[in-house]
């Protein structure tokens, strides 16, 4: 199999990876707004001690609901056009897509450190709040969201890794 080939086939790995996770996202914040909405028509004790909980669910729930939705759309048009660009110009693939990555990758730094101070503060919050707040209720929501979009992040950030070492070995 030639190197082109091999890439034609990593391409392809990492875009449905790429879309099957984006498939979850939307997924986890569908889930996220049915609970919400459970939380805000529920009159149970424990619907009414974590009402709250629904504003930071519900906000990243959309954040994932609209970032899912558009990689989930695009991807399939990225396998098609990268497949084709390495096909016929394999040095401007490389070119191009190495300067793409490289903002994708940072973007994983700059998500990672958000999220990471998201989920420290939430699990201050649980430490310094009464547990019958509000503010508790947000922590939890906050520390529930926060740790589901790092460990998403993490895997396709090793996802992105792998893909960049496969486009490093090609030979242009």
């Amino acid at each position: 199999m030639s190197d082109i080939q091999q890439m034609q086939q990593e391409i392809v790995r990492y875009f449905l990876a790429e879309k099957y996770e984006s498939l979850i996202f939307v997924g986890v914040g569908v889930l996220a707004i049915v609970v919400s909405v459970w939380l805000w028509m529920s009159e149970s004790n424990f619907a009414t001690t974590f009402k709250a909980m629904s504003y930071p669910l519900v906000a990243v729930a959309l954040i994932q609901i609209i970032v899912g939705g558009s990689v989930y759309m695009r991807s399939d048009k990225q396998i098609e056009t990268f497949s084709a660009q390495v096909q016929s110009t394999p040095a401007a693939y490389k070119a191009d897509e190495m300067k793409r990555m490289d903002v994708v990758n940072k973007n994983f730094t700059l998500y990672k450190w958000i999220e990471i101070a998201l989920l420290l503060a939430a699990i201050a919050t649980t430490f310094i709040i009464s547990r019958n707040s509000a503010w508790y209720a947000v922590a939890i929501g906050l520390f529930i969201q926060s740790a589901l979009m790092l460990t998403a992040d993490l895997f396709a950030e090793h996802r992105a890794h792998h893909y960049v070492d496969c486009i490093n070995r090609l030979v242009s």
